[in-house]
């Protein structure tokens, strides 16, 4: 999901987490007893828009990365095409109505909080921006690499997340890398 992707690609991303997530309140009710209690973070985002940037920044330079790939004939865009990462950001109204939808937790309290993308953040002195720009590709490698080198090939990897790494830092010299998360307290019915 980008700022430029159609309405019902949101749409279908967040039928998908209501199910996904639904499914987990479900199964996880069905192992606790009456009373119990059951603590999620996940992430999140702070607004109502689908494309803010406390969601999805973060892949949006990844995507700038792999089309300079492209431009530069590393990467087929027809591969950029057919690449989406399974990942939504609900806003908080979205995780409360599922909960009240499923009905086996109570919601006993759901409190948001902003993250940096890396544990090194000054937000103060700019020439920590390089450190911040590897660290936050190095964190971002972590999770994704597995999927995207299966979808574009191991051969590229070195490469797109140093470009990945430089969009970050550009990113950082006029903005805050933050992501948002949310703590949810849930009792059982």
């Amino acid at each position: 999901m980008a700022k430029t992707s159609p309405t019902n690609v949101f749409k279908t991303y967040r039928k998908q987490f209501e199910k996904d997530f639904t499914k987990l309140l479900l199964l996880r009710s069905q192992e606790m007893i009456s009373g119990g209690r059951m603590i999620l973070t996940i992430p999140s985002r702070s607004v109502a828009d689908p494309t803010s940037e406390d969601c999805c920044i973060i892949w949006e330079l990844l995507a700038k990365s792999l089309v300079d790939m492209v431009k530069e004939g590393l990467v087929q865009e027809s591969k950029i095409n057919s690449f989406n990462i399974p990942y939504y950001t609900p806003y908080e109204d979205e995780v409360r109505d599922v909960i009240q939808q499923e009905g086996s937790f109570s919601l006993h309290s759901l409190n948001g909080f902003p993250l940096h993308w890396e544990p090194y953040n000054t937000d103060t002195n700019v020439s920590d921006l390089p450190v911040r720009g590897i660290n936050t590709a190095k964190l971002i490698r972590a999770v994704i690499e597995p999927m995207m080198a299966n979808h574009f090939g191991k051969s590229i990897m070195d490469l797109l997340f140093k470009k990945y790494q430089e969009h970050v830092v550009d990113h950082l010299a006029t903005k805050k890398g933050v992501n948002y998360s949310l703590v949810i307290s849930l009792v059982k019915h």
